[in-house]
């Protein structure tokens, strides 16, 4: 407890944090970085019982998967998207695209969660899809324009008020004329070298010549990194449409991450990408490419100005690849040791609906990636979806998590138990 309250005392004095900007901060926010009670009481419960329940139950009897696995329903989440797993193995962490990030609890560690409520109610979120640990118990929430941090996140969810601090103010993730309702939903992770990675995907379906420079500059449609005091930020990444993905290989520190391409070329291009960045300040196509080596229709007469990175893996065309994960475990197979899990959203504009899976890249001895279906089913005969999933994530023990947040629920994949 006494390096606990350390950490939330030298979380208030550092300048990159919002006590530092104690004028513009929300009441709530300053109230609890003073330690101080804020008054909210209640929070929002989800029954994780009944014909709800049982509903998604049966959507996962038709799930196809490799023999010796099995896919069990987790936990009822509504809008579940990204999963960040406490690495006490107390407290599951899920964002969302509305104002909430609720928390998920296994007490008695059946694999299947017995509570799930909000998180921090006491303050109010926009659009806080990406949650991240960090070793050390620092959960990160990346919002639409804002970054938060919660030390001992698996210690405070049990009240309303929390230990809190501003890693980026409102306003300063991105500039406030860029705000859109579409492609804002951040994904966050922390680096091996103990910074904070962060995608910015851009708003458009093709980024307007007007743009460029300017998302260049503030790695809109790209991905950016700090320090965990919100100091020392620099863009990484560039030409990169809309990121709602990434994960370090543990094997070599690399960051690799998914990358949603444009529309309306077509059912069968351009290709989703699976990318792997080798370097800070690769560059990876947009907008001069839609996905893989397909030219945009927008730029496709001019001279592409910068080096272009093409993905490791090419996906199919609309499929929306969105969350993925390193598999750390040793439960699963062996072929599977190392292999990236990631989750196919679905998609919304080709005439035969495709995605709506989860999906396995495994890397060959020279880091070549092959990505094929591991489990699928959310589409039925009729091309209705019957789930979305979103993101994956490991447990302690070795199983996966699954959110789909069409359904509004995390999935458990396991083997042999």
């Amino acid at each position: 407890m006494k390096k606990l309250l350390s950490s939330i005392a030298a979380l208030a004095m550092t300048t990159g944090y919002a006590a530092a900007q104690s004028a513009e901060l929300p009441p709530n926010i300053e109230r609890l970085q003073s330690m101080q009670s804020t008054g909210v009481k209640d929070f929002t419960m989800v029954d994780q019982t009944g014909a709800y329940a049982d509903g998604i139950k049966k959507t996962l009897d038709r799930i196809k998967m490799p023999d010796g696995f099995k896919i069990e329903l987790y936990a009822i989440v509504p809008d579940a998207r990204h999963i960040a797993v406490g690495p006490q193995g107390v407290v599951t962490f899920v964002g969302t695209r509305k104002d909430k990030v609720w928390a998920v609890t296994d007490r008695n560690k059946d694999r299947i969660a017995d509570e799930v409520k909000d998180f921090a109610p006491s303050l109010t979120f926009t659009i806080p899809n990406g949650v991240c640990f960090s070793p050390d118990g620092f959960l990160y929430i990346a919002e639409q324009n804002r970054v938060l941090v919660f030390p001992a996140a698996e210690f405070f969810y049990e009240s309303p008020d929390v230990a809190v601090g501003q890693v980026v103010k409102q306003g300063d993730l991105i500039p406030t004329d860029e705000e859109s309702f579409n492609h804002t939903a951040r994904v966050c992770d922390i680096g091996p070298d103990g910074k904070l990675y962060i995608s910015l995907g851009q708003p458009h379906n093709v980024t307007p010549p007007d743009k460029i420079q300017k998302y260049l500059d503030t790695g809109i449609g790209g991905i950016i990194r700090m320090n965990t005091d919100g100091t020392g930020r620099e863009v990484i990444a560039q030409g990169v449409r809309n990121s709602v993905g990434q994960d370090f290989d543990p094997a070599t520190g690399d960051l690799w991450f998914t990358d949603n391409q444009v529309d309306g070329m077509g059912d069968d291009i351009p290709p989703g990408e699976i990318n792997h960045m080798t370097a800070v300040g690769l560059h990876y196509g947009h907008p001069w490419f839609g996905g893989g080596d397909t030219r945009t229709n927008e730029y496709k007469g001019e001279e592409v100005p910068v080096e272009v990175t093409m993905p490791a893996s090419q996906t199919v065309a609309h499929a929306a690849d969105l969350g993925m994960v390193f598999y750390t475990g040793k439960a699963f197979p062996e072929k599977y040791q190392g292999a990236i899990f990631s989750a196919q959203h679905g998609s919304w504009n080709r005439t035969t609906p495709v995605g709506a899976r989860v999906m396995v890249t495994t890397l060959d001895a020279d880091g070549n990636a092959t990505t094929a279906p591991f489990a699928e089913g959310w589409i039925d005969e009729n091309g209705e979806y019957l789930g979305r999933p979103v993101d994956v994530a490991n447990l302690r023990d070795g199983s996966l998590l699954v959110s789909d947040d069409l359904t509004g629920a995390l999935y458990r994949i396991s083997y042999g138990q």
